[in-house]
């Protein structure tokens, strides 16, 4: 393999830029609809050994299955494209997510439980108000967990069609012999990864304002 070709990358940062969007897209739709089924399911499961052994089982035999393979497998229902990559990200993001909300969950102190029943708040307000604002953080780390994660399997995707950076690593750099294309991709999406996790955490902080003033030097 030659050295790096700058002028290529000069050449193809329009591409460059079409794919790393791509596979933001591909990450992001994913995520969204991880958290969408697996904080629900979370929620279902807490407290409730066999169902939370079940899904958690479900979760980690799913995750055992080389990406690759489970693309394939979803491809005679979902084509060809980013439908399969998308369902097999939220599928290896389950097992994760599940955990992560029920551990947050169970974390929260009774005594606080408590003064929030003697508040006369309802079963869904406590949650709401209380339980789901305190498991925030563990959520947000399997969150995290999740979308870096994600990232780096997404680039797969593009064997069976899904595009992104595995576009430029395989495609147009591994399949041809090329260097600069897999650096391009592999920089790429390793910046985005961290890009994502950045943002993450800046959202988590955003939305537990009592942190923030809980660390603020008195």
């Amino acid at each position: 393999m030659a050295d790096i070709d700058f002028d290529w990358l000069n050449r193809h940062s329009d591409e460059i830029l079409h794919r790393t969007v791509e596979h933001v897209e591909i990450v992001a739709i994913s995520m969204v609809v991880a958290v969408a089924v697996s904080v629900p399911i979370g929620i279902a499961v807490r407290g409730r050994r066999v169902p939370f052994g079940i899904v958690t089982g479900i979760g980690g035999l799913l995750y055992t299955i080389p990406s690759l393979a489970l693309f394939a497998f979803l491809i005679p229902w979902l084509g060809i494209g980013r439908d399969p990559v998308i369902v097999g990200l939220v599928a290896y993001s389950l097992l994760i997510l599940v955990r992560n909300t029920v551990v947050g969950l169970e974390g929260v102190p009774a005594p606080v439980l408590e003064a929030a029943r003697g508040m006369g708040l309802t079963r869904r307000q406590t949650l709401l108000k209380v339980e789901l604002p305190l498991a925030l953080p563990s959520i947000m780390a399997g969150i995290r967990l999740a979308t870096v994660s994600a990232v780096g399997i997404a680039t797969i995707g593009t064997l069976i069609g899904a595009g992104g950076l595995g576009y430029l690593i395989y495609n147009e750099g591994l399949n041809q012999d090329f260097l600069t294309p897999v650096v391009a991709g592999a920089v790429c999406a390793t910046v985005l990864a961290i890009v994502l996790d950045v943002l993450l955490l800046l959202a988590e902080r955003a939305l537990e304002p009592w942190a923030r003033v809980r660390t603020q030097p008195s």
